[in-house]
């Protein structure tokens, strides 16, 4: 993994304690499991029976990739992020980068059982039904056209955001698995956590931010325009809370807690961290205590363009089941 200059030694070491490389023998083992549930059934990712055989593979995962994975979820660190590195990914030759707006993965490939055998130790799958049709594994790569767009389909740089910070069931964790990197390896995902930008606030700011001053409005596709009820930014406890927001589409109610939230974006940036992940590595990030981003890069749009597939986690189905048709992954 490559970083860039002016980290600071606290990120850098967090970085370092939040990094897991498999062995050889780990790599294998994870690649025929992988396998295994790529020819399970016919393979259709979103079927429930699919589904339940990951789960059932996934409980055997490497030991040590096992423990790493529940320590994560327990406590995901200062960074708040956990970089896994020697997936059995690229072995094969990649088709090329899908080059269509909204493209996912329906059938499962290994990369993709990959990512599913891993996120099912943190916890369940989900997805929404308006954003990427619904998709478990979703592609995430650049789209001619939405170049300049703030979406995983753009390439200029992406504002510092929760995912989903919007809506109500938002997931706990998004996984990012790297099946190509960018041409130039200059695409990074900015990780900037909570928990090293809040020393950079003051008191004073912190208490307007865990008040309810704030709205985010959904994009386009989850009904943009609809009234969005306020929000605090901060939650939980005072001295470790959890963060919502999205610094494109959140917006202060009034002039003090803008001022805030202009500070909250600096310390964000301050503390953040470039990821620059190459082929068969996949960042975990702790969506209650994480921001991420996109830093620059220019796709040729030749088959070789940056290629990663995301995963949504929720720690408790329970808690959205009302969401969830038929008990379903896909929330409505």
């Amino acid at each position: 993994m490559k970083t860039v200059q002016h980290v600071t030694p606290s990120v850098r070491a967090a970085l370092d304690l939040h990094r897991h490389e498999l062995s050889g023998a780990e790599r294998s083992a994870v690649r025929s499991l992988a396998e295994q549930l790529a020819s399970l059934g016919g393979g259709l990712i979103e079927d429930g029976a699919w589904l339940d055989g990951a789960r059932r593979l996934s409980c055997s995962l490497p030991p040590r990739l096992l423990e790493v994975l529940r320590a994560f979820r327990h406590d995901p660190g200062e960074l708040g992020a956990l970089l896994l590195a020697g997936l059995p990914i690229g072995e094969d030759p990649l088709p090329p980068t899908p080059v269509e707006p909204d493209s996912v993965e329906r059938v499962a490939t290994v990369p993709a059982s990959v990512s599913v055998l891993i996120g099912l130790q943190l916890g369940e799958l989900v997805a929404y039904r308006q954003e990427k049709s619904g998709a478990l594994v979703q592609n995430v790569v650049p789209v001619r056209g939405l170049e300049g767009s703030q979406s995983n389909a753009g390439s200029v740089p992406l504002e510092y955001h929760v995912e989903n910070a919007f809506h109500p069931c938002r997931p706990d964790f998004v996984g990012l698995t790297c099946l190509r990197a960018d041409h130039e390896s200059n695409a990074g995902t900015l990780v900037a956590s909570v928990r090293l930008a809040l020393p950079r606030l003051d008191a004073s700011d912190r208490e307007v931010l865990h008040q309810a001053r704030f709205t985010t409005s959904p994009p386009p596709s989850f009904d943009a325009g609809a009234t969005t009820p306020a929000h605090p930014v901060l939650d939980g406890s005072p001295e470790d809370p959890n963060v919502c927001v999205d610094f494109h589409v959140t917006e202060a109610l009034d002039e003090e807690a803008r001022e805030v939230l202009e500070r909250l974006r600096g310390a964000m940036a301050a503390s953040a961290l470039p990821v620059r992940l190459a082929t068969g590595e996949m960042v975990l990030l702790d969506n209650r205590v994480v921001l991420h981003g996109r830093s620059p890069f220019t796709p040729r749009y030749d088959g070789g363009d940056r290629w990663l597939q995301r995963i949504f986690i929720h720690l408790d189905n329970r808690r959205n089941r009302v969401h969830r048709a038929g008990g379903g992954a896909v929330l409505d």
